[in-house]
């Protein structure tokens, strides 16, 4: 996905980005350890702009969901053409991204480990084999794992460590079952991640 180690992602940010899956949540993870950005200097002075700001927004918000340059313009291009604010229908859209489902389902422990599972065929949308990360999920789709053991027992490992979790209430998991159904669309209130969308659309709209 990136050249960047994904810890130096994180700490790049400031905030957590949960790159790693379940290592983000032990003393292990990289915000924890070094606070403080990558490099021989982190603490040298950097001037601050309004662009500067923009750009961190945009390209965290890309880190977050693991999309490509190419990738956030098109979600961007869309968000534009659908009724009501941009920048909320811009985080619906990447919100609704099959590896993000999967993962905030609780399913996977990482969204990069969502997207694997996806590539190799793993997950079922309403019974039919998908291998698109990129899907854009609706309401009253069901996402399911696979019959093999082997997959089921990474999900519901997955499952077992992020069952604490809350899960957003536009999407409904059994852990019996190991799986997942869009009740309705995300809503802003919905997304927790620390953004501010404005500012990207701000950037995008130059």
């Amino acid at each position: 996905m990136m050249k960047t180690s994904v810890c130096k992602l994180c700490r790049r940010e400031g905030v957590k980005l949960f790159l790693k899956g379940n290592r983000c949540e032990t003393s292990k993870c990289a915000i924890q350890k070094r606070n403080f950005p990558p490099g021989a200097h982190p603490w040298t002075r950097v001037r601050h702009s309004e662009y500067r700001t923009q750009l961190r927004e945009k390209q965290k918000l890309k880190r977050f969901y693991g999309v490509e340059e190419k990738q956030f313009t098109n979600y961007y291009e869309h968000a534009v053409r659908m009724p009501g604010n941009t920048g909320e229908n811009l985080l619906a859209l990447l919100e609704r991204r099959l590896d993000n489902v999967l993962f905030t389902a609780g399913l996977a422990t990482s969204r990069r480990s969502a997207r694997q599972m996806i590539g190799h065929g793993h997950i079922l949308v309403n019974d039919h084999r998908c291998n698109v990360s990129s899907r854009r999920v609706r309401v009253g789709d069901r996402i399911s794992v696979t019959t093999r053991e082997k997959i089921r027992s990474v999900a519901k490992e997955a499952f077992e460590f992020r069952s604490s979790y809350p899960v957003p209430a536009w999407l409904d998991r059994d852990g019996s079952t190991l799986e997942a159904r869009v009740s309705n669309l995300p809503a802003r209130s919905d997304i927790t991640f620390d953004v501010r969308e404005q500012l990207v659309v701000e950037l995008m709209s130059k």
